[in-house]
């Protein structure tokens, strides 16, 4: 999976087209004015193209004869790359978009969880632990998100499963503005649920660990429809 760091002129080329298309300033089927966009951003033409083809390997944006180069429907992009879900959680939080994160999770982890019963090392379970600790110590909601996000990361590494380990990556990203999203907005204490996980893949039992993770998903579809109620006007 590609990771795009933003670098320099190109970067910043580069975060400005994906903003502008997530925001719908271009929607569904513009075609982009190259010349303009150029005169506009004040880069090269070069370093333009470059960017829209970091763009339409992301299935954000395609080029063809006589058409041009246009914006993709949403069902084209890639939400599995890390960058096109950082897009999708930076600025004013999607509940819609948290809603099928969880969707996700509801599918995923219930069986991550019972994978990790079964296979988890002892290195595996000195991570889930430390994870676990630092979410009870913690002070403040960055930290708890922190810890939380560290947690679920190490329980997808603990199935030795590398696509698991390739969508803990998207799945930290969500989950990260997700936690923030309701961790504001509510006072459910996440620790109760993560530790009956833990309890249950120390003991290498899947059927609790699988259990205790459907919980676990399950408080967090109600946390994050409280959420959403407690921003209603």
């Amino acid at each position: 999976m590609s990771r795009y760091r933003p670098r320099g002129i190109h970067g910043q080329t580069v975060e400005i087209l994906a903003s502008r298309i997530l925001s719908n300033e271009y929607p569904e089927g513009a075609t982009l004015d190259l010349t303009t966009l150029r005169a506009e951003l004040d880069v090269s033409l070069t370093a333009l193209r470059e960017a829209l083809k970091v763009l339409s390997a992301k299935g954000m944006i395609d080029a063809r004869q006589k058409r041009g180069t246009f914006v993709q429907p949403r069902t084209s992009w890639n939400m599995l790359d890390a960058d096109v879900m950082r897009w999708h959680t930076t600025g004013e939080p999607d509940p819609g978009l948290f809603d099928q994160l969880t969707e996700v999770r509801a599918v995923v982890e219930p069986a991550a969880a019972r994978m990790a019963a079964e296979r988890a090392t002892e290195s595996d379970l000195t991570g889930l632990s430390s994870a676990l600790d630092a979410m009870v110590e913690a002070s403040d909601v960055d930290t708890e998100v922190a810890a939380d996000i560290a947690f679920h990361h190490a329980l997808l590494l603990a199935t030795h499963n590398d696509f698991l380990a390739q969508i803990a990556q998207i799945i930290a990203i969500g989950l990260a503005e997700r936690d923030k999203f309701v961790h504001h907005a509510t006072s459910s204490n996440p620790v109760p649920s993560h530790r009956a996980v833990l309890d249950a893949v120390v003991a290498h039992d899947p059927v609790a660990a699988e259990r205790a993770m459907r919980a676990l998903v399950d408080q967090s579809m109600t946390d994050l429809k409280n959420a959403g109620d407690n921003r209603l006007p």
